[in-house]
């Protein structure tokens, strides 16, 4: 499964009423760092396919999903389990310390 975009008007039925666990993704076209760990959640979204859904949300077009979550800074990612942000990791990750995270809080 590839990862979903998700903007402000499907952020509510992507994430907050996923049955699975969701890690979002707040990210923008000019992040160099956002790029930078883009491929790695490609791959962890069809490796981690049966335990979590990977959403991205670009918050230059979605601005209040962003705002909602207090992401003051970009690429910050936040796990949500039933509808609740559980975790939120900061800043580019190596793809393993990504996916350690996952399982430690999905």
């Amino acid at each position: 499964m590839a990862t979903v975009n998700v903007s402000d008007d499907t952020f509510e039925t992507e994430v907050l009423k996923s049955s699975t666990p969701v890690l979002v993704d707040f990210w923008a076209t000019w992040c160099g760092p956002c790029k930078m760990i883009a491929p790695s959640l490609e791959e962890i979204s069809d490796e981690m396919s049966y335990s979590v859904k990977v959403a991205k949300v670009d918050i230059d077009v979605n601005q209040q999903s962003a705002m909602n979550y207090g992401v003051r800074s970009i690429p910050t990612m936040i796990l949500f389990k039933d509808g609740e942000p559980a975790a939120t990791l900061v800043g580019a990750q190596p793809k393993g310390k990504i996916a350690e995270w996952i399982k430690q809080y999905a």
